[in-house]
């Protein structure tokens, strides 16, 4: 609560800090946009960085001046491990991928409490070896990755623990625990270390803080920082340790041959340690990174434990173990009881843990994002002059845009930049721990330095200019109505702010996505990435346009999201009604167009079918439909809203207008459904009549279709058997059922939405299956599953795909976790058998991980399903 009314500032500090800076956008001033070869791996330990810094369990400053992270080097690797390692999109055989072992364990929302886990082998990291044999393998293999190595044989590695907590907002404590957990005797060096942002080669500021060595306190090494915004602050390390300084700035020596550059570089530390070069670091113990320098020698099983304190308090208070001790186990107890609090009555002590690290991935995944993108398009007054070609490249329409906030990412290693439809997602989850944050995020992408001047919310980095699913207005109610429910109060001021913003972004979908005006909507690949027989968001190479069923129902789930926002806003502002309803009839016309097309005979329900599909539109005038069984066709449930008289009834305006509306638009009122009981009038608008519902229902929850142990495929596996093929002009186009990696590299390869399980839209489902059973009641029944003979409501239906869900990561009756699949190691080990990880996509038939192996950000919606299952 301090935090929330500004009393004292608790989230200043916090895990802010990217894991991977390396390989991104910003970083790129290359004439062609080639990101992750312009600044490789190999690049980031020399080449300081212009927009944001990386580490291992980083911490920093909401503003990323100070940073703090842990480097470490098992006396065998090449280089210090400062960061985590992957692939880049060219090196991979299914694109870009972390090729380490971390966890998010734990963290309160204000970070008053944190814990991370790395796996560090003892073995020489195989940087190579995993380059190698990814760029070997093809696109039917599956993924090299690090245990397949064999560097965790033997229980050879270190578990690296590093916990922090804050004894008040500006006093942070640093525990970090080394446990060898291998047979034999091994040696390590631990490196925490501070360095500041380089904010001053830019030729924008030349103001350069300051890091050097204080005198030292009982057994303890200090660090001095003097920072023109922080003042002074002190790094106290016990025991002792040789500080090491260097600063944070490029090698041009080592990168580029240059002689004329700084003597004591960013790799500094790394070539002391690494290499035995005294000379790389500073004897007059000054600069803008160091390193304090533990080196130990560990027993089979033992333990090491470094304590630091990074303070703002002036007084020789020492870093004792006892102080330690009860600072932590106060405020552990502080977090468990948080959590506590939060876990539904019942829930099993597995099912808490998948919770609470899931919330604990959310949190950690929250990065200080920092991009000008005027002063990326021109350069820097002390850089080189940018190639000319970037002012009509990647991102040159924005601008406008001005980044430099604390943002929750999908993913700090593989996705350290925000996507707008990820988010939208996160918030669900953030709004039952910390909904001012999850409201905040929200607001922040519909800001005048985020939302473009023409209404368009920015996709991500690659290209702020592509299409993401219009998500924010339901993010945004779902926000509100959780917050409302868990403390009695909704945030109308938040929800009034983003609907105004949101009526601009609604225009600019109207506006620009409807080619032919007839409320039948394109708006690209739309976040299913490869799910097409065409990259939908690519000029086609048979001409023309396709009508997307996807972006249609959408738009659809769009104008109801609104429509509810502004009957909600009505309650107490009359004015709204008026808008209300607006969206009402913008949905009624969406959901004639679904079906109709302006008159003409191709839909896009397929009568033959009972399912939805694209319609390709080709320059000769022919319209096909392209019969792929896959979520673009089971998005339009999606777009489902019931009216109570309740509420409408309280608004004389807006019901008196739909009542003109059906009376005098019977063709458009048909689509509208009503029915009275005890003098109560529901009306139910959704895209699929109950008759078209059965008929979709029967394709999605038939297993040898789309409903897999573990929700609903993103393709039915009905094409394993049957791919579609399109050809035309002797070339042929297909979808296969996938249910693991791509074999397509369209979007980089490393995305696959043609056989897995994907968590945002499964959730979206689940949410939609309970809004039909609202208004159709527990006499609508259907199979569940398709041919068992077992009829059930659809709640029942919905809360059977909600467990199929959250059972991916929870032990079954063999102690095994379906989201862990073949890998022995996370299923046995006692070391590894209870760390989660969230992956960005699960396999269609058996619910393994894959892709992104840290996307919390929607995979961590399990966290709000496993909480849904005890309310």
């Amino acid at each position: 609560m301090e935090d929330a009314k500004r009393i004292k500032h608790w989230k200043r500090w916090g895990p802010y800090l990217s894991e991977r800076a390396w390989g991104t956008v910003r970083e790129d001033y290359s004439p062609n946009g080639t990101a992750w070869e312009h600044f490789p791996h190999d690049h980031a330990r020399s080449r300081a960085y212009r927009w944001n810094e990386d580490g291992l369990a980083g911490f920093c400053d909401r503003h990323q001046w100070i940073c703090f992270a842990l480097a470490l080097w098992n006396g065998r690797d090449p280089i210090l491990k400062e960061r985590a390692f992957g692939l880049t999109g060219n090196e991979g055989n299914h694109g870009e991928d972390v090729k380490e072992y971390y966890f998010y364990l734990d963290s309160t929302p204000t970070h008053s409490y944190m814990k991370w886990l790395y796996k560090y082998p003892q073995a020489e990291f195989p940087y190579a070896r995993l380059v190698e044999e990814n760029r070997r393998r093809g696109r039917r293999e599956s993924e090299f990755e690090l245990l397949d190595a064999g560097v965790f044989q033997g229980n050879r590695y270190f578990d690296v623990i590093v916990e922090y907590a804050k004894v008040s907002p500006e006093d942070l404590l640093v525990q970090i625990e080394v446990v060898n957990r291998g047979p034999e005797t091994s040696e390590i060096t631990v490196l925490p270390t501070l360095w500041f942002r380089n904010t001053w080669s830019w030729g924008l500021d030349v103001r350069r803080p300051r890091l050097r060595q204080g005198e030292p306190i009982h057994d303890m090494s200090v660090v001095e920082l003097t920072h023109d915004y922080y003042g002074f602050r002190r790094l106290l390390c016990q025991g002792e340790p040789p500080l090491l300084f260097t600063e944070n700035e490029t090698n041009a020596r080592r990168l580029w041959g240059d002689d004329d550059g700084p003597r004591y570089a960013k790799d500094g530390i790394n070539d002391y340690v690494v290499r035995g070069l005294k000379e790389a670091v500073n004897p007059d113990h000054v600069g803008s990174k160091v390193a304090a320098h533990y080196t130990f020698t560990l027993g089979a099983g033992e333990t090491k434990t470094i304590r630091l304190r990074f303070t703002d308090q002036s007084s020789n208070e020492t870093v004792t173990e006892p102080f330690f001790t009860t600072m932590l186990a106060e405020r552990k107890a502080e977090a468990d009881d948080f959590y506590a609090q939060l876990a539904p009555p019942g829930l099993s002590d597995d099912a808490k843990r998948v919770q609470r690290q899931a919330f604990a991935g959310l949190l950690w995944s929250k990065q200080f994002y920092h991009y000008d993108l005027a002063r990326w398009l021109k350069g820097d007054p002390a850089g080189p002059e940018p190639p000319a070609s970037r002012l009509r490249g990647r991102n040159s329409d924005w601008t406008h845009l001005y980044n430099a906030d604390v943002i929750s990412m999908p993913d700090k290693w593989e996705y350290p930049w925000y996507a707008v439809w990820d988010l939208a997602f996160h918030c669900i989850p953030l709004a039952l721990v910390d909904p001012k944050f999850a409201k905040d995020q929200l607001i922040l992408m519909l800001r005048e330095w985020y939302m473009h001047p023409n209404g368009q919310i920015p996709a991500y980095e690659w290209a702020f200019g592509d299409v993401n699913p219009p998500v924010h207005a339901w993010a945004a109610w779902r926000v509100y109505k959780i917050e409302k429910k868990r403390t009695g109060v909704g945030d109308r001021t938040f929800l009034e702010r983003v609907f105004h913003k949101l009526l601009l972004n609604f225009t600019w979908w109207v506006n620009r996505k409807d080619a032919e005006g007839k409320n039948i909507f394109q708006g690209g690949f739309l976040g299913l990435d490869n799910i097409g027989v065409f990259d939908r968001s690519a000029p086609l190479p048979t001409g023309g346009h396709i009508e997307q069923s996807d972006a249609t129902s959408w738009m659809g789930m769009y104008c109801l999201n609104m429509l509810a926002i502004a009957l909600e806003l009505a309650r107490d502002n009359r004015a709204y009604e008026d808008v209300a309803s607006k969206f009402f009839e913008h949905f009624v016309y969406i959901c004639r167009a679904m079906n109709h097309i302006g008159g003409e005979n191709i839909e896009l329900w397929n009568k033959e079918d009972g399912f939805f599909y694209d319609v390709l539109h080709l320059p000769d005038g022919r319209t096909l439909p392209l019969k792929v069984r896959s979520m673009v066709g089971l998005i339009p449930l999606f777009a489902v809203e019931t009216l109570d008289s309740e509420l409408i009834d309280q608004l004389p305006r807006f019901k008196h207008r739909m009542q003109w509306f059906m009376e005098n638009r019977p063709d458009f009122a048909s689509h509208v459904e009503t029915q009275s009981e005890d003098g109560e009038v529901r009306r139910f608008l959704s895209l699929v009549n109950r008759t078209r519902l059965k008929k979709v229902l029967r394709y999605m929850l038939d297993e040898q279709e789309f409903l897999s142990p573990h929700g609903v495929r993103a393709l039915s596996q009905y094409h394993r058997a049957h791919p579609y093929v399109f050809s035309m002009m002797g070339v042929e186009h297909r979808v296969d059922y996938e249910p693991a990696e791509s074999s397509t590299g369209l979007f980089g390869g490393n995305s696959n939405w043609r056989g897995p399980v994907w968590f945002p839209v499964n959730y979206l489902l689940v949410e939609s299956l309970q809004k039909f059973h609202y208004f159709l009641g527990d006499q609508f029944k259907v199979e569940c599953p398709t041919g068992s003979g077992r009829l059930v409501t659809l709640w029942e239906v919905a809360g059977e795909l909600s467990r199929r869900l959250v059972r991916t990561f929870l032990r079954d009756a063999k102690g095994q976790r379906p989201v862990y699949g073949g890998a022995d190691l996370f299923q046995t080990d006692p070391h590894w058998r209870d760390l989660i990880l969230f992956y960005e996509y699960l396999h269609g038939d058996n619910g393994a991980g894959i892709g992104a192996s840290h996307q919390t950000g929607w995979t961590g919606l399990v966290a709000k399903l496993i909480q849904q299952s005890g309310e």
